[in-house]
């Protein structure tokens, strides 16, 4: 039934497509019209992989160095750097949290700026700045120098995971978008497993200018940062109307490429408050927001204290070793996501991996919860891991694929993430009940099966019941009146869109 269901939606879709190009807004002369349909797909794929090659392995990079940085303090804490500060359970809690803070509050807005200043300006500008932030924590002597560098940490840091989800939303057609953004997002687990590599390595440098080992972990990664953030001037590229990289008939077939998905994220628009009362009044976005917070939460609790969780296994664990022993799951979280995100967007079923994907990690952090046997427990952090990190790139697809217009996604997504980073608070706050952290657990889990696996049920078959409505032609009305330019500012509440579920 699904697949008849998908068909029919593809034909309506393709009907609406090869109705009349012309009748579609502002859509530039295809310079392929002369070629083959063979030659057309031939010219299409080698697009496709020269976009792939220009935008993704640089922004990949990007976002490694930026979680990282973000969670480089649980690596720093079993390092020393609890004891060299005189952190309590509770104020090295708190170091994590401010950084939530300004995290969340100033994400909304990054999306905005990015579209206003550019992205080849925006993202170099604040990678700069946190690198800045980092390289300060190096040289902090108390816990209020680190309250301070964590918080600028924080509000620097705000626009590049939403920044760049949405930035790639505006190059890719919507069944292309959650593969590039999942191999994207791989790039936070593979920091997982670099980070315990590369603080094994600097801890080494301990005593070195008279600094401790922890010292040393921040300072270089913050000095690289600095000068990564510098070559991004050079490195990453605007959108798709203003990129140099592309030719004048290139640039044709990506606009082309987008307006023919029922995309107008190409389009070059002013903003206006409409666009955000729009993304305001939209469900999807407060549902979107459930569903987020139950895999972000989760998400960072696992990235910040799985050195610690390691090194409570019981396990005669040295330091090293605890940071080298959270290296396999992070890997195999990053092949699994790259994984989904193959399937995702070959399915469709965006929902539907959300909903399987999840009950990996709730039964990961039962294992956690409910033996005491370092094996298991150590198994478990691998399930924990594989219902993570999936989720997370698979939900940002799923809410960028249902949102049409360019202000109102980057709106929706600076909602959508930042909230479930705001939920970041409760993951710096969980972990404090040694041995066998059992409020940690317990919470991840119940975050994991009530708002990710419940609300991902609870969206797949509410965009199931619209589509139905839309193919049977009750959103028609919607319609009626409208000019072409009407009703192509219409977005997503087009009757002829159909969401993906």
């Amino acid at each position: 039934m699904a697949k008849m269901s998908d068909d029919k939606e593809k034909q309506s879709t393709d009907a609406h497509r090869s109705h009349d190009e012309g009748g579609l807004m502002d859509l530039p002369a295809d310079p392929d019209a002369h070629l083959t349909a063979a030659e057309k797909a031939e010219i299409d794929r080698k697009l496709l992989w020269r976009l792939d090659w220009m935008l993704i392995p640089w922004l990949c990079f990007l976002y490694l160095l930026a979680f990282l940085d973000r969670t480089n303090i649980g690596n720093a804490k079993i390092a020393g750097l609890g004891q060299s500060l005189g952190l309590t359970t509770s104020s090295y809690n708190a170091t994590l949290t401010i950084f939530f803070v300004s995290y969340a509050v100033f994400e909304p807005l990054t999306n905005v700026l990015l579209k206003k200043m550019r992205p080849s300006v925006f993202i170099p500008i604040t990678m700069v700045l946190w690198g800045c932030s980092m390289l300060g924590m190096g040289f902090v002597t108390n816990w209020s120098g680190l309250m301070c560098a964590r918080w600028f940490l924080g509000l620097t840091e705000a626009g590049l995971f939403p920044g760049v989800n949405y930035y790639l939303s505006c190059w890719y057609r919507r069944s292309e978008f959650g593969l590039r953004a999942a191999i994207f997002f791989s790039a936070a687990a593979l920091s997982g497993s670099f980070g315990g590599l590369l603080a094994a390595a600097i801890e080494m440098m301990d005593g070195i200018a008279g600094r401790p080992g922890w010292a040393w972990i921040f300072i270089l990664e913050g000095l690289f940062t600095v000068i990564v953030g510098v070559a991004s001037f050079w490195m990453v590229y605007d959108f798709p109307d203003e990129a140099k990289f592309l030719s004048e008939p290139d640039r044709a077939r990506v606009l082309r490429r987008l307006k023919l998905d029922q995309q107008s994220s190409a389009e070059h628009e002013s903003f206006q408050m409409k666009y955000f009362w729009d993304a305001v009044k939209d469900w999807k976005m407060w549902l979107g927001m459930v569903i987020y917070m139950g895999c972000d939460m989760p998400l960072y609790a696992f990235s910040l204290f799985l050195p610690t969780i390691i090194a409570d296994l019981g396990w005669n664990t040295s330091i090293v070793r605890a940071q080298l022993m959270s290296v396999p799951p992070y890997a195999a979280a990053a092949i699994l996501t790259v994984v989904i995100g193959f399937i995702a967007d070959r399915t469709r079923q965006r929902g539907l991996c959300n909903i399987v994907v999840s009950l990996f990690g709730v039964a990961g952090f039962a294992m956690l919860l409910g033996s005491d046997q370092p094996a298991v427990q150590y198994a478990g952090t691998f399930l924990g891991a594989l219902g993570i990190y999936p989720c997370i790139s698979n939900t940002i697809s799923w809410m960028a694929n249902n949102i049409e217009g360019v202000y109102k996604r980057g709106v929706v997504l600076g909602f959508v993430i930042g909230w479930g980073n705001l939920n970041g608070v409760v993951s710096s706050n969980i972990y404090f009940s040694q041995p066998g952290f059992p409020e940690g657990h317990g919470t991840v889990m119940g975050y994991m099966a009530v708002f990710l696996f419940g609300g991902s049920l609870l969206m797949t078959v509410l965009l199931r019941q619209e589509n139905a409505k839309r193919r049977r032609g009750e959103r028609d009305h919607w319609v009626q009146g409208l000019n072409e330019k009407e009703t192509e500012a219409l977005g997503d509440n087009r009757p002829d869109f159909f969401y993906t579920v």
